[in-house]
């Protein structure tokens, strides 16, 4: 891949994909009448934000806490869509009125506020799958050995565990296997663009689900990495433990983050490959194989993103003509 080739990153939404450019974050969700509607955000970084986004470290727990306020409001977006394409025909054209007045409405508060739910939902599950594993190992082992190591070991085994059995439940429902399916089209366009191909369904179809930059092989970081960092620090007691986890788990994040950043760019090198395999692995369950139909929303996604990043560049673009930036409908 050239090194010149940008790096896109996006996330699966309920019948959807959102691909987030250089200056903005698109995302194209495929309706019940077959339509592909739009939701289109521009990027507004702070200068501050960007310059933390360069720092080693730092631009880890900045990254994914910018992800998760921003990517909210797509997930808002594509679950009302879904919600109204599943309601009565009688009862639609209240909840079209009710949602065109929501985000007419929309002020700087209440962007804030759908922000901040974002980031308090990922810091929330970061907790509580980070203290669970604790409680449980204390629970079933705390008097089996002495050595806080080999209960680290526990701990992180019994995370992963944890982790598998809930992303295998989930995945059994209807509504998270086709998010899944989804995921693994967003994969399969990135993978086909960094190639150099033209994005067609067949040629994007050619490609595998599984990416090394990916969510999935994050999570899988943080347990393995987490295991290290924490063992690095001796706690005696479980409070010691509980406020050592709670203190490092930034640490980890962010270790995190750089080490998934170094294995996507050593993945081309011969035996170094390997070290992104854990992840890739993972994502055997948070990615199913996606239908033609779902790439067709994907690649809708990906290049709207790039026609209106160039757009923004060239100075050509103008946030009237997508309904105050929120939908542009197009056929799919």
């Amino acid at each position: 891949m050239s090194q010149e080739t940008p790096s896109y990153g996006g996330q699966a939404v309920i019948e959807g994909v959102m691909f987030g450019g250089k200056h903005i974050n698109v995302t194209a969700v495929r309706r019940k009448n077959q339509e592909i509607t739009f939701l289109e955000v521009p990027r507004s970084d702070k200068a501050w934000v960007r310059k933390l986004r360069k720092i080693p470290l730092l631009r880890g727990i900045v990254s994914i806490i910018d992800s998760s306020a921003k990517g909210s409001k797509h997930l808002n977006f594509s679950a009302e869509s879904y919600a109204e394409d599943e309601t009565e025909p009688e009862d639609r054209a209240k909840l079209q009125e009710k949602a065109k007045k929501k985000e007419e409405g929309w002020s700087l508060g209440m962007i804030f506020g759908v922000a901040v739910m974002g980031i308090l939902s990922f810091v929330f599950g970061k907790v509580v799958f980070t203290l669970v594993p604790v409680f449980v190992e204390n629970f079933l082992f705390k008097n089996a050995f002495d050595n806080y190591i080999l209960h680290n070991l526990v701990e992180g085994a019994i995370k992963l565990v944890l982790l598998l059995v809930y992303l295998w439940a989930i995945s059994q429902t209807p509504v998270i296997k086709r998010l899944f399916q989804y995921h693994g089209a967003e994969h399969k366009v990135i993978s086909a663009f960094e190639a150099g191909e033209e994005l067609t369904v067949a040629n994007v179809q050619k490609y595998s689900r599984l990416h090394y930059r990916c969510g999935s092989s994050f999570m899988m970081l943080t347990i393995v990495l987490g295991i290290i960092i924490y063992s690095l620090v001796p706690w005696d007691n479980m409070v010691e433990r509980v406020v050592q986890r709670l203190i490092l788990l930034p640490v980890v994040i962010a270790v995190s983050f750089e080490v998934l950043k170094g294995t996507n760019a050593v993945r081309d090198i011969p035996g170094l490959k390997y070290l992104g395999y854990p992840g890739l692995w993972l994502q055997l369950l948070t990615t199913k194989e996606p239908k033609d139909d779902m790439v067709e929303v994907s690649i809708a996604s990906f290049n709207r993103m790039r026609e209106l990043d160039a757009a923004i560049e060239a100075g050509t673009y103008m946030e009237a003509s997508v309904s105050g930036g929120i939908l542009d409908p197009a056929k799919g």
